[in-house]
């Protein structure tokens, strides 16, 4: 399956399966670019927050005009931070940033059981490493990038530059087949070679 993407620098089409690796400074403004990969020829998302709770990824999507029937979000902050939280049809909960495997149940049941064009937002990488350690986190995206290997979805993977140093950046790096690389002007600089 082919995926349109409406981010700039970018390829038309990418295939299912891609994962691609947002690189951003730490006050970089990265929700232009989220939004414009998950309202694009997408029949559902799944937004998985470490960084905001389900509120305010709802408040993200209404300012940029992104149509939220289509959204799944899991919140892995509300529980840890005491907020009162209500399961819905499409507002999941894990207990904390670091319930890896939470995380990977809500996104494995989210992939099994929608249909069509699914795309996900991890947001981000670089805040779950506050919870949880640099390793478990490295296998918990490579099972994430399998998922959508496997289910024929795309992702997109949020990790702040400012915060890890050359050799983590470059760890990751080597997950993944696509990089948006956003400066802290706003200018995107991309790596599409390796996608198929």
């Amino acid at each position: 399956m082919e995926y349109r993407l409406a981010v700039e620098n970018t390829p038309d089409t990418i295939p299912g399966g891609t994962g691609i690796l947002l690189l951003h400074p730490s006050t970089g403004e990265t929700d232009r670019i989220d939004t414009d990969f998950l309202k694009t020829d997408t029949d559902r998302f799944l937004v998985i927050s470490t960084r905001t709770t389900a509120r305010e990824v709802k408040q993200k999507l209404d300012h940029y005009d992104v149509d939220e029937r289509k959204a799944d979000i899991l919140d892995t902050l509300s529980i840890e931070r005491g907020y009162s939280r209500r399961n819905t049809d499409d507002v999941h909960y894990v207990s904390a940033p670091d319930d890896l495997e939470g995380i990977l149940a809500v996104t494995e049941r989210f992939l099994s059981g929608t249909d069509g064009k699914r795309r996900i937002s991890f947001d981000s990488i670089t805040e779950m490493a506050y919870y949880a350690d640099e390793q478990r986190v490295y296998n918990a995206v490579l099972q994430v990038l399998e998922l959508l290997e496997e289910h024929d979805a795309v992702g997109l993977f949020h990790l702040s530059k400012g915060v890890h140093d050359e050799e983590q950046i470059e760890r990751f790096l080597g997950l993944f087949d696509a990089v948006v690389d956003l400066d802290r002007d706003g200018n995107v600089d991309t790596d599409f070679s390796k996608v198929e």
